[in-house]
């Protein structure tokens, strides 16, 4: 560890203790609580009851990609971890595989998150693509089958920043969407729980052009393993709503529409001249017509809370109310502690990699009535939401 203070193991496993403890916190509010807040966002709190997505406890603690502030991210290590510190929720990111298999990716390409670099046989691969507009060179899924695939070893996206992570570098392969629902199925029953997913489809539309359209697939896997109902343990989401519809057609199970910075434009809005960016979208109107489709948006925490020109956390917009008064739920990304991620206002020092005021900034998101959060850190964010709750 070159940068910053020493987070020891020590520290973590108490973080995780508590995390633990944080659900026990939320499942045991008072109904006094538990009324007040659901005044607030317009949504019951607490662990609710039956199944389905509303009794889940509010705020839903989603680990995204796992709990990738601890392990290299979308490995079956890093999943466990997000339920061993209590996460409610386990996000995977899809990408197909040369012969359509879906894998645990948060991008197609791959040369930062395996040790595809290292492997001569796989030198010639290496080539740049556009993808959404964007060029890349490296290694991309698409180009491997799975036998090729499951040959590499995943590893730490972000070693300047989360070097301790690297220790755990080539310890896991890159899991298939099959092998974490059969991973899922086994949890639930060794903790005598549902496991809860959140399984977002990358770059659909390029996919598609290519013929390895995804959301068919997806749907053939969640029906194999009885998710794809309306009150299945399974969130689907995308950044392109025409992704999330032909899901809708497809399977029961909960939809989610995620919305980038207000500015941009959804890559599929792009390539059929539609003209709305997300400013767009978050109006009560572009709200509304979500709805009639989807049950959720995952908008960026900026989207909820902006940040002023010195990257301060300003006032927050209606976008809470404005969904709630749609019946959507909300589930921002993404939290982590790392004073690289954090709002100005909240860093602590001047070392990138170190842990800032992740509480603080926290309090401020959670306050705004958010049904949940996606966060590296999934034990913070689990003490937060304890500590709103016994506000």
């Amino acid at each position: 560890m070159t940068q910053g203070a020493p987070r020891t193991p020590a520290r973590r496993a108490l973080l995780g203790a508590a995390g633990a403890a944080a659900i026990g916190v939320t499942a045991g509010l008072t109904a006094g609580q538990g009324t007040a807040r659901a005044a607030e966002t317009g949504r019951p709190h607490g662990q609710g009851h039956g199944r389905g997505y509303r009794s889940l406890p509010v705020p839903t603690v989603i680990a995204h990609r796992g709990a990738s502030g601890y392990r290299p991210e979308h490995t079956l290590g890093s999943y466990a971890h997000a339920l061993d510190l209590g996460a409610h929720v386990i996000e995977q990111d899809l990408v197909p595989t040369r012969d359509g298999h879906l894998v645990c990716r948060h991008e197609n390409d791959i040369t930062g998150t395996t040790d595809v670099a290292d492997h001569p046989e796989f030198a010639s691969r290496r080539t740049t693509k556009t993808v959404d507009g964007v060029s890349y060179t490296g290694w991309f899924t698409e180009d491997f089958t799975l036998a090729e695939l499951k040959t590499l070893r995943a590893k730490e996206r972000i070693p300047g920043i989360r070097q301790e992570n690297t220790l755990y570098d080539g310890r896991w392969t890159v899991p298939t969407f099959e092998e974490v629902l059969r991973w899922a199925d086994e949890e639930g029953r060794r903790r005598g729980r549902e496991i809860w997913l959140h399984v977002e489809t990358k770059h659909p539309s390029y996919f598609r052009s290519i013929g390895l359209g995804l959301e068919e697939r997806l749907a053939k896997l969640l029906r194999r393993h009885g998710r794809h109902r309306a009150n299945s343990a399974v969130f689907l989401q995308s950044f392109e709503p025409s992704s999330i519809q032909r899901l809708s057609k497809l399977v029961d199970s909960p939809l989610v529409v995620l919305l980038s910075g207000a500015a941009t434009r959804p890559w599929d809005f792009v390539e059929a001249g539609d003209p709305r960016t997300v400013a767009d979208l978050v109006t009560p109107a572009g709200l509304r017509w979500i709805a009639s489709y989807a049950q959720g948006i995952g908008p960026t925490l900026d989207l909820v809370i902006p940040k002023d020109a010195t990257g301060r956390l300003g006032t927050p917009t209606t976008l809470v109310r404005d969904a709630h008064a749609e019946g959507l739920i909300l589930h921002p990304y993404t939290q982590r502690n790392e004073n690289a991620f954090l709002p100005a206002d909240f860093r602590r020092g001047t070392d990138p990699a170190a842990y800032g005021d992740a509480f603080g900034a926290l309090k401020r998101y959670l306050e705004t009535g958010i049904d949940g959060v996606f966060s590296d850190n999934p034990d913070t964010a689990l003490l937060a939401a304890a500590d709103l709750d016994a506000r």
